[in-house]
């Protein structure tokens, strides 16, 4: 059975893992100096934060399987998604030692596809994807920012409450 697997970059991980385990009404499986991860049933995800990454907020999606036989299927459905693929292999990332490979969407959002075979003592090595997120007409797309959080979250002036 597969799990999607979601990966956030944050700045600070004790607050992050407090209000993470609010949310979730858990402890993390696995934590770290640096890292900690939910393994969840309800909803059925491989949840991890980590102080690693290049910009603070999701850093990318993946989907995590249980036996070889599932990594081969998805595996050979990457290769049929018409995009770059990464075969990274066997390697040791986020205290765990996995076979993995690497595309990204066509928005250049990364997911991984996993196999988890132990734990390991180190975060490991990053990876470069940047390979796989080159996406055609990026550099033309008009860039798109969010609003300031207060702009969407708070109530608005003058507004009856």
């Amino acid at each position: 059975m597969k799990r999607l697997h979601v990966h956030m970059s944050v700045e600070d991980i004790a607050q992050s893992v407090k209000f993470y385990r609010i949310i979730f009404a858990a402890d993390p499986a696995v934590i770290k100096p640096d890292y900690a991860k939910w393994i969840l049933d309800d909803p059925r995800v491989n949840f991890a934060i980590s102080t690693h990454g290049s910009q603070i907020g999701l850093d990318h999606l993946g989907i995590q399987v249980e036996t070889a036989d599932e990594l081969r299927d998805v595996y050979g459905r990457l290769q049929k998604a018409d995009r770059p693929v990464l075969e990274e292999g066997a390697t040791t990332c986020c205290y765990a030692n996995s076979e993995k490979s690497w595309i990204a969407d066509p928005q250049g959002v990364s997911w991984e596809v996993f196999l988890t075979s132990g734990e390991s003592t180190v975060y490991g090595d990053e990876i470069d994807l940047s390979a796989i997120r080159a996406t055609q007409g990026a550099c033309c797309a008009p860039k798109i920012e969010a609003p300031p959080v207060a702009a969407c979250c708070g109530p608005k002036a003058g507004a009856n409450v």
